[in-house]
């Protein structure tokens, strides 16, 4: 969501906690709770834990560097200040893509839970799971409306935040209560299989790919505006906890009602495996008569995922913002309206984007939901790492929230982080290692043109990422069938191995950051080389991008100097 650079300051302990929940109540409490019943059965219960656990682990990471360089979309940038622009580019591809994915995915979500209306038209959005080329054109439409809400102002809805989140949360917890009260079946429990009836591999895919890496997810809000709270040190912590606590007490009640609810009838015929709804809520709504519910669900269908996405259209912006800040996206993309304030040239690259992802694979919400969740994975990598390499390289840093244990914290998230990427299953992995790893050759074509020859002095920081992710990619092709691969790595050997390499990797990237620092790549700090304390270091100089490649004076087309695009 975006505020006003006014209003950023001071913002409340509920304030933050009010923008976690609402980023974390998108789209993911639709879904999340069916496609991991049908992955898992009831032991999707215990994803929801090890998800919260997981997330909780990577938010705490960003919650250090996030207080002490509060800076809008600033997940983008920790890879560029600890170690250089080529690694921060990489990464900051990473997030853009992770957080733009989100826009069509809400919309795609609303677009199958309209399929549930009583209409003719709505009701041919869907077929046999996936969207029809009208739903794919709904969908878009929906993306458009909202999109163009944000074009001409994003202020104007984020002044409705509060009241969208209380709804938000409201539905979710009307839902658990009316299920559990009109229909509530314990044996579906431990009958039709057992607990875990697809093993507890399948406990692990659920927490990848069926929405609860995904439902989390929206901690990055919390990240990205709780330097400006009025105590970060206390506040990003507190709101992140509690943010997080709330989500997985919801989360929890619709995993344990959705599963109650399920007819016993429907388990007995098909098992957990053939409970698949388009619309999961609303559809066990339908088949319990409640009527009033279903309305509301479909109310709620459009409120979550359009709130949710207010968050998503600004960060977005401000993801290709910093890339194009850096000189490895043209310059023009980093230009915010004179007027509105908004960042029209990069949410229109976000928007053709999400056309892109609609047409290839968002024919439906859990088709979109893995490869989100696997790019979010990726984007979460660069958070430990970069705590990591601060202490060593900047202990005068001010933080205002310190790590505890962050000698151990640090390296298990990150190892955490890569058995997550893993279990989001072959092909996924594959495809979203191939995207990230697009913009390797990009950023060499860059530096080529612009007459830097030391490619293997830039390259050297970086070179962890890219063997990380080439080895993540061929033991996800290579290991367990539980997680899409061939079989030749046994399974058990494949998670060891997986999170043995992340380990050595872990220390690798914080090395590779110390030894950038020393050679000076990541350019002037932007906290510690501030002019003075009121002033922030242009993102052309905290990148070591260069005036030759950004220029300092203003822009033709704003008049406004680049550095103007971070607030004092």
């Amino acid at each position: 969501m975006d505020i006003p650079s006014a209003n950023r300051t001071g913002l409340s302990l509920f304030a933050l906690i009010m923008i976690g929940i609402g980023s974390i109540f998108g789209s993911g409490w639709l879904f999340g709770a069916g496609q991991a019943a049908q992955v898992a059965g009831p032991a999707a219960i215990v994803a929801w834990v090890i998800g919260a656990v997981f997330i909780g682990l990577i938010a705490m990471s960003y919650a250090e560097v996030g207080a002490a360089y509060p800076f809008p979309g600033s997940m983008a940038r920790f890879g560029s200040i600890s170690h250089g622009p080529v690694l921060g580019f990489i990464t900051g591809w990473a997030v853009w893509i992770a957080v733009a994915a989100l826009i069509p995915i809400e919309s795609i979500a609303s677009t199958q839970y309209m399929s549930s209306w009583s209409f003719s038209w709505a009701q041919g959005l869907m077929q046999d799971g996936s969207l029809t080329l009208a739903g794919m054109g709904m969908a878009f439409v929906l993306t458009v409306v909202l999109w163009l809400c944000c074009y001409w102002s994003v202020g104007l809805l984020a002044k409705v935040n509060n009241l969208l989140t209380a709804v938000k949360f409201g539905i979710p917890v009307l839902a658990v209560v009316s299920l559990i009260a009109s229909g509530f079946h314990t044996e579906n429990f431990h009958g039709y299989g057992g607990f875990a009836p697809n093993g507890w591999s399948s406990v692990l895919t659920a927490v990848s790919t069926c929405g609860v890496v995904f439902a989390f997810n929206g901690f990055q809000a919390v990240v990205n505006l709780g330097g400006a709270a009025k105590n970060p040190g206390r506040a990003i912590p507190a709101a992140l906890v509690g943010a997080l606590s709330i989500g997985l007490i919801i989360y929890m009640a619709l995993q344990i009602a959705f599963i109650g609810a399920v007819p016993p009838e429907q388990l007995a015929a098909h098992g957990w495996v053939g409970i698949n709804f388009n619309s999961p809520f609303v559809d066990i709504a339908k088949l319990l008569m409640l009527g009033w519910l279903v309305i509301m669900l479909q109310f709620g269908a459009f409120i979550s995922p359009s709130g949710a996405n207010i968050a998503n259209v600004a960060s977005a912006s401000y993801m290709v913002q910093n890339l194009a800040a850096t000189g490895f996206f043209p310059k023009k993309l980093a230009e915010s309206h004179p007027r509105y304030g908004t960042a029209r040239p990069a949410m229109w690259l976000n928007l053709a984007f999400s056309l892109i992802l609609l047409l290839t694979v968002g024919h439906s919400w859990h088709a979109l939901a893995g490869i989100v969740s696997a790019a979010m994975v990726i984007s979460y990598l660069i958070g430990p790492i970069a705590v990591g390499v601060f202490r060593k390289t900047k202990p005068e840093l001010p933080r205002p929230f310190r790590l505890p244990a962050a000698n151990l914290v640090t390296p298990l998230a990150f190892t955490l982080a890569a058995c997550a990427l893993y279990w989001t299953h072959w092909p996924n992995t594959g495809r979203i290692v191939f995207i990230t790893l697009l913009s390797v050759p990009v950023a060499v074509a860059v530096l080529w043109r612009r007459g830097d020859r030391g490619l293997a002095r830039q390259l050297a920081p970086a070179w962890w990422m890219v063997a990380f992710l080439i080895f993540m990619a061929t033991v996800s092709a290579l290991g367990s069938p539980d997680f899409g691969g061939t079989g030749l790595i046994p399974g058990g050997v494949d998670i060891a191995l997986v999170a043995v390499a992340a380990l050595g990797t872990y220390y690798w990237a914080v090395q590779a950051g110390v030894r950038a620092h020393r050679a000076g790549l990541p350019g002037p700090d932007p906290v510690l080389d501030a002019a003075d304390e009121n002033e922030i270091v242009g993102l052309d100089e905290v990148l070591g991008a260069g005036p030759d490649v950004l220029g300092a004076g203003p822009t033709e087309e704003t008049g406004q100097s680049d550095r103007n695009l971070l607030p004092a």
